[in-house]
């Protein structure tokens, strides 16, 4: 394995992410893309078990990615050596996490797609979430020679869904199993290969009865090219030749923009993934295209910026914790600026505590090299950092700065959870701590009035995988109950005013608490708002705080089933208060009151997460399928024929009429069905429904 060059400039070093839709090919493409770069010497398969990115047991058992892997390879392109450091991400939608926060650290996404369908559903969530961090991207369009493989109309899926800019820059030669090469059309050459097998491409004649429609994409590619150059428009409309390095030249400019997209197409098992290598060091950015990371000063609140050089003050974020096994918390973490060393102490900004860096590696999926520096634009991991988390700055004591927070989806689903022992009650609180840690979408608390401790996720297949870990990792054998939805309540009408009064009198000092409030809705997603209103001092300055408080902590177990409160705002703007015996306590007692008789009165309503549901089916089961969705409340939105007899439905299902959907949709259509779900918005429960909810959690 080649190790870590810390000479090499950082023009020459890739930061990149391999993103898709399940089973689109992702950790297929890494493995292939580590064996041409010589990191590895013999491929493992996926549904073999044998990925080097999927090393967990149950990514190996289940021939799904889980976690996010990091891995590093070197590349020779046009008589320079890059080093490109992939992150292998997850598709499945209930390790969205997963892809949030790598993207967040990285500098470029290579997208891959399935070649038979094209853009699919996670297709459209990774790309909404490289757009959010505004991550230039290539799309490859895998798995086009497999039956119903079709370039092009996987290509215009691309175009119509995701984005116009989208280009091509290859052209496939043969069509499904007869695939074997492609046309460049940055270069206008053609390539062939013997077998998937072989190492080599070999220069061919462009065949004569693609040549039209290489014409026609070639004239395309060049309009769009030229477009983003002044001097080459000129050249173009003059008829004057553009050199080949001239596109190149402006290609990696407009992908840097965010202009257009380059696609290539193929099988990512053939030789075409050293095309993928080319393009994606030719295209994507180095950490010095990046613009410098802004962040804010924590004591003054003021602005900074910090540029990718290793002469600028050391600058960090901390993007994923991992509980070793032989060596403890590895934090993972990407260097913005300066450098950082093994046996330092470090900053963490956004915790004001100061952390000691033990021992510095890059990693290599689950192996590790140990390093003494890591420097502006490395992924690299400490061991040793005892209390930071994912979304944590780490960076110079000297030099403060707090860099922008990941944020996650909020977790949809709940359990509960209990030792099968009760020797194992100590070790599953410990190993569950652990566990969200790691991971910002699992949450586990307590139900006070049941005593049950309640674990919370983005599916059922992201809590099994964890109640699996425990077992595995921390030996703990755990019983689980049916899984729960995460309810929310909010209102839908105003309470004008409502009182809360707490006054309590016995011997001695007493207690006197007494506030007004409005209740009213707030928009949709913007949580709960304090508004202090409070005119000449009816009640001091110090116990608005505490009225605040007392709300806060009535939000968490609303008025109608008892679940938390969401999008409320709450105005203070009356009260009283006595000289003596007024305590924060008080009018934390006497606000929780207050709220609470106000809710009711404002019209209280539970809210359910609704799914966004995309089923593939062959069309002879679409009624059935139509049907089994309607009958789940569900409101079909609309169905789309992908081709090879094969109909995507769309519809919007409440979560809570989903679970086990998968295994009833495989008996619907014979095994021939798949689904992806995923979390859309939060929606009103129909009023018959909530009172069952209502009935149940009281």
């Amino acid at each position: 394995m080649q190790t870590y060059d810390v000479k090499m400039p950082l023009e020459q070093i890739r930061n990149i992410g391999i993103i898709a839709h399940i089973d689109a090919g992702k950790t297929t493409t890494t493995e292939r893309l580590l064996y041409f770069t010589g990191q590895i010497h013999k491929i493992g398969e996926v549904h073999d078990g044998a990925a080097t990115t999927d090393f967990m047991e149950q990514e190996r058992e289940r021939g799904i990615t889980i976690q996010s892997a990091a891995v590093t390879c070197f590349w020779d392109r046009d008589g320079k050596r890059y080093r490109i450091n992939i992150i292998d991400t997850p598709g499945h939608v209930d390790f969205t996490a997963e892809v949030e926060r790598s993207l967040r650290v990285l500098d470029g996404a290579v997208v891959i797609f399935d070649g038979r369908k094209g853009v699919e559903p996670q297709s459209e969530t990774v790309w909404r979430q490289a757009n959010k961090y505004k991550v230039p991207r290539i799309c490859f369009m895998n798995k086009i020679n497999l039956i119903g493989g079709d370039f092009e109309k996987s290509f215009g899926t691309i175009k119509t869904r995701l984005s116009n800019k989208a280009v091509a820059i290859t052209l496939p030669i043969g069509r499904e199993s007869e695939l074997h090469g492609h046309v460049d059309l940055i270069e206008m050459k053609a390539y062939s290969y013997t077998s998937v097998d072989s190492e080599e491409l070999t220069e061919v004649e462009i065949p004569s009865e693609l040549q039209s429609k290489v014409d026609q994409y070639r004239a395309i590619l060049l309009e769009t090219l030229v477009e983003l150059d002044d001097t080459l428009m000129e050249k173009y409309f003059e008829g004057k030749d553009i050199s080949t390095e001239e596109l190149k030249t402006v290609l990696r400019k407009g992908t840097l923009e965010g202009k257009i997209f380059p696609v290539l197409g193929g099988d990512s098992r053939s030789p075409m993934a050293k095309i993928l290598l080319d393009y994606t060091t030719l295209c994507l950015p180095s950490p010095l295209d990046v613009p410098p990371v802004q962040g804010d000063h924590p004591k003054t609140g003021a602005e900074i910026e910090r540029k990718p050089d290793e002469n600028e003050p050391f600058a960090g974020l901390v993007f994923k914790i991992v509980n070793d096994p032989h060596i403890g918390n590895l934090s993972y973490f990407r260097v913005y600026s300066g450098t950082i060393k093994s046996g330092t102490y470090v900053l963490n900004t956004t915790k004001n505590i100061r952390e000691r860096v033990g021992r510095l590696v890059l990693m290599h999926a689950d192996d590790r090299e140990e390093v003494d520096m890591l420097r502006t634009g490395d992924i690299g991991a400490i061991v040793g950092l005892k209390e930071s988390v994912t979304g944590d700055t780490i960076c110079d004591e000297n030099n403060p700065i707090i860099l922008e927070q990941i944020t996650f989806a909020e977790p949809v689903v709940s359990q509960a959870i209990e030792p099968a022992t009760k020797s194992d009650e100590e070790k599953m609180s410990e190993s569950l701590a652990r566990l969200v840690k790691e991971d910002p979408t699992f949450k586990v608390e307590t139900n006070h009035e049941t005593g049950q401790t309640i674990i919370s996720g983005m599916g059922e297949l992201h809590l099994e995988i964890m109640v699996d870990r425990m077992k595995r990792e921390f030996g703990v054998v755990a019983n689980v109950g049916k899984p729960q939805v995460a309810y929310r309540e909010t209102v839908k009408g105003v309470c004008e005013q409502s009182e809360g009064r707490y006054v309590k009198q016995s011997g001695g000092k007493g207690q006197y608490g007494h506030c007004w409030l409005k209740i009213e809705p707030n928009e949709q997603g913007k949580g709960f708002e304090f508004v202090d209103a409070i005119k000449g001092g009816a009640i001091p300055r110090e116990y608005i705080p505490a009225v605040q408080k007392g709300v806060e902590e009535t939000l968490k177990a609303g008025v109608v089933a008892g679940y938390p409160v969401v999008d409320v705002k709450v105005t203070l703007f009356d009260g009283s208060y006595h000289e003596v015996d007024s305590s924060e306590a008080a009018f934390k007692i006497a606000a929780s009151m207050a709220f609470k008789d106000g809710c009711r009165k404002a019209n209280p309503v539970l809210l359910e997460p609704v799914m966004d549901v995309a089923v593939e089916v062959p069309q002879e089961y679409m009624g059935d399928v139509t049907g089994s969705l309607s009958s789940k409340r569900g409101q079909i939105q609309g169905s789309e024929d992908i081709g090879n007899g094969i109909t995507v439905i769309n519809a919007l299902v409440p979560l809570s009429e989903l679970f086990g959907y998968t295994s009833e949709l495989r008996s619907l259509t014979s095994g021939r069905g798949s689904a992806n779900i995923e979390p859309s918005h939060y929606a009103e429960v129909p009023k018959n429904i909530a009172e069952e909810i209502g009935g149940t959690k009281s």
